[in-house]
This record gives structure tokens, C-alpha cells and sequence, in this order.
């Protein structure tokens, strides 16, 4: 049977301020990126959204970011390597304070620090070496076909390769960003659909029309997506009728 684990990112509240659909979502997934307190994210709710997903047998991965909550981690900013790397350590290490010793499944950079690792090795290199000082047998979430792939196995850190549901790709398999339109997708049948292409076939169409190659170990949907519950449903349907096992593996 094809197995894949359904990821999203959680966690992302901040005081007062709520953010997605928390408590449902963790019903419908397998695994959850829980922020870290730096693009969002604080220690009341890391604690409350650790709780949860151990209460739902949800696997926890830490979801760290740019120090940039103004921008919620979507901004670009220039650090030096050594900076990048501390940057994650610091995270993980912040995240797994509130684990009560169970070991954290993943990592999955977040928003900008993700995307632009993606296409940068000496960024790329930084996280990943920045994993492994916490533990070195954590597994990495980085875009298929991306650098971030590349730096894991460069160095030997565990790696899964992600792919996204409910995002639209340029024809060299990065994200197309959020600031042109069509990057987001909203319609559940359409998610769906493109999810099972993306675990049976192992491609996607970008959004240019030519096909994507890739390798799919791990599904996001934005917990952000104010569409996201419907889409999650969808997509577990559609997966299931595949044949699909749904697993954090």
C-alpha cells in the first residue's frame, strides 16, 4: 500500500491573536509544524498546540522562521550562516522544552526561510547543519527537488521530501509566491485531485503547464488557508478512495 504523511502548520496564535482551526485540524492530520515563537507562536500556545497533538497521537516537528513576527516569517532577511544556524537550533530546542521528553519527529523551516533555502545551498546548508547540532538523527521537511534535499544528504541528516497540496508551482518546482496570482488554492476538489497526482504519479502540473517531477513523502496544507479543514476532508477522502494510507510514518 502507498502510505504518505499529511503535514500542516500549527501553532501560529499569538496571545490574543488566533490564528486557523487548531483543534480540528489536528483530528484530520498525521503530523503537525508546531512555530517556535519567532515568526509566530508563543509559550502559552506551543504549549496548548503540544498538548493537543499529543492528545490526537498527532507526531510533533518544530517550525522554525526568521525572527519576524511583523511580517509572520514571509520576508526575506540576510543573515550569515552561523546566525542561521544558531537560529534553528535555538527553535528546536525552544519547541522540544515543551515535548516532556518524547523525541520531535521533524523539522520544516518556515515561510521565507523556506523557500529561499530552497534555491540558496549555503542557506540550505546552515539549517541543516543547525538540525543536526540539536540532533542528528532528526529528520528535515524540505521542498522536493530543492537544495534543502540536497544539504541533508550532502551531510547525512534524515530527510522527507514535501510537496503542496494547496500551492502552485513554477515550472523548476519551487512555490510560486504568494504575491502573484493563483499561488493559493482554495477549491477542495481541486486540492484533492492534485494530491493524489502528486502521490500516484509523482508530479504535478505547474502553473505554466509543463510537469513537474517530484518525490511526495509528505503533503502540506497550510493551516492558514482559511479554506483548510474543508480542503483537509477533501483530500483524506480522495487519498483513501486512491488507496492512499495516511501516516506520519
Amino acid at each position: 500500500m502507498v502510505r504518505i504523511d499529511l503535514n500542516s502548520d500549527l501553532g501560529e496564535s499569538y496571545g490574543r491573536y488566533q490564528l486557523g482551526n487548531d483543534q480540528e485540524l489536528m483530528g484530520l492530520i498525521t503530523s503537525a509544524n508546531v512555530a517556535c515563537g519567532f515568526h509566530a507562536g508563543d509559550p502559552d500556545v506551543i504549549a496548548e498546540t503540544v498538548t493537543i497533538a499529543n492528545q490526537r497521537g498527532v507526531a510533533i516537528g518544530a517550525h522554525p522562521g526568521y525572527p519576524d513576527r511583523q511580517g509572520f516569517g514571509r520576508r526575506y532577511m540576510a543573515m550569515k550562516s552561523s546566525e542561521v544556524e544558531h537560529l534553528i537550533t535555538y527553535q528546536i530546542a525552544a519547541l522540544a522544552g515543551f515535548t516532556k521528553g518524547h523525541r520531535l519527529h521533524h523539522v520544516k523551516p518556515h515561510g521565507a526561510l523556506y523557500n529561499a533555502a530552497a534555491k540558496d545551498p549555503k542557506l540550505a546548508l546552515a539549517i541543516c547543519r543547525g538540525i543536526q547540532k540539536f540532533d542528528p538523527g532528526l529528520p528535515l521537511y524540505g521542498l522536493a527537488g530543492s537544495e534543502l534535499i540536497k544539504a541533508a544528504n550532502q551531510i547525512g541528516l534524515p530527510v522527507r521530501s514535501e510537496v503542496f497540496a494547496d500551492r502552485a508551482y513554477q515550472a523548476d518546482g519551487s512555490l510560486v509566491p504568494r504575491s502573484q496570482p493563483g499561488a493559493v488554492l482554495t477549491d477542495p476538489k481541486v486540492v484533492a485531485k492534485r494530491a493524489v497526482g502528486m502521490v500516484e504519479n509523482q508530479a504535478v502540473t505547474a502553473i505554466t503547464g509543463e510537469i513537474v517531477n517530484l518525490k511526495a513523502d509528505t503533503i502540506c496544507v497550510h493551516g492558514d488557508n482559511a479554506a483548510a479543514l474543508a480542503l483537509i476532508k477533501q483530500l483524506r477522502l480522495a487519498l483513501a478512495e486512491n488507496g492512499v494510507e495516511i501516516t506520519a510514518g
